[in-house]
């Protein structure tokens, strides 16, 4: 049976993006393209996983008119939504899109949480992965949920047969990596604000990847933007990336790296490759757009099987 993966998003979003020839503070501008996604981290990640075949369930918290036409968005997907409703109003995030990449984020705090509908959340989620394969909790935190969510859902929902991945950054990551998941994702930024120093090599990155490692992760992926991506697993440690391409939006670049990486089992060099690919394509199209299997390539992606520490990072995000 095809392995089920269940993504937790937290803190989930309708992601509205406007492309602009260029922005200017303070001016008036007239947008060349508008779309609206649903959002989040871990929507992100189930809708690529979903675009790749795979059986994914997202869980989410959802309130008022923003949170009903997120809910909307993702029936036409072949996500199963299972939606835990809240009082407060689901968060909007807006994109500005320049050409050539040039993004500009704003991305509202979200809701507040009460007790209640913290413990409706993590309750849904326990049931949701008795059978599942992967427990995939992703992004920042609302309101009322505590830091230390995602590492208390790790130890919550941990049982044999089930690989759990955490992708997420500041306190909540310096919490859940106490709880020893199978996998944590950050990117670059998130991973020398974690070790508290800056990691200006692959060199660099790649020891602190190590120093995770030691303390119990089962494998680190770190997402390098322009980079591509290291992966330390007891496979071995191993870089990626492809040539450069032409960028239009790194919105839900680094999820969609995360869902390669999980699409191809999880493990090894050649799910290191699959989530270079997959993230080099999200970076191609508009939005937060997921990408399918025609906007992979594969053949682009140069494994090193030995990471050059001596490479250069200029230190973006994905």
């Amino acid at each position: 049976m095809r392995p089920l993966f269940v993504t937790v998003t937290p803190n989930p979003s309708l992601d509205r993006s406007v492309e602009l020839e260029h922005l200017h503070r303070g001016g008036v501008h007239r947008a060349t393209a508008v779309r609206v996604d649903p959002g989040g981290k871990g929507v992100n990640v189930a809708r690529a996983l979903a675009a790749a075949g795979h059986r994914t369930v997202a869980l989410l918290p959802t309130g008022s008119a923003p949170g009903e036409r997120l809910a909307a968005l993702l029936e036409p997907t072949e996500v199963t939504t299972v939606t835990v409703p809240i009082a407060g109003a689901t968060r909007v995030n807006i994109t500005l899109a320049e050409p050539g990449g040039v993004t500009t984020k704003i991305n509202e705090p979200g809701p507040v949480l009460t007790p209640d509908e913290t413990e409706a959340l993590a309750a849904r989620a326990q049931t949701l992965c008795a059978k599942a394969s992967w427990l995939v909790g992703c992004g920042s935190l609302p309101g009322g949920v505590g830091e230390d969510f995602l590492a208390r859902l790790v130890r919550r929902c941990r049982r044999p047969g089930l690989r759990i991945a955490i992708d997420t950054s500041g306190a909540p990551l310096r919490h859940t990596v106490a709880a020893a998941p199978d996998l944590v994702k950050p990117n670059h930024a998130e991973l020398a604000e974690l070790v508290g120093r800056p990691l200006g090599s692959l060199g660099d990155v790649l020891v602190a990847a190590r120093e995770l490692r030691a303390r119990g992760i089962g494998a680190v992926l770190v997402s390098l933007g322009a980079g591509g991506a290291l992966l330390v697993d007891r496979s071995g440690e191993y870089h990626a990336r492809t040539p450069p391409i032409t960028v239009r939006s790194t919105v839900g670049a680094g999820d969609s790296t995360l869902a390669g990486f999980l699409a191809a089992g999880g493990a090894g060099p050649d799910a290191l490759r699959q989530a270079v690919a997959h993230g080099a394509a999200a970076c191609r199209l508009p939005g937060s757009a997921a990408p399918g299997p025609s906007d992979i390539r594969i053949d682009d992606v140069e494994l090193a099987p030995t990471p050059d520490v001596t490479l250069a990072l200029t230190g973006d995000a994905a």
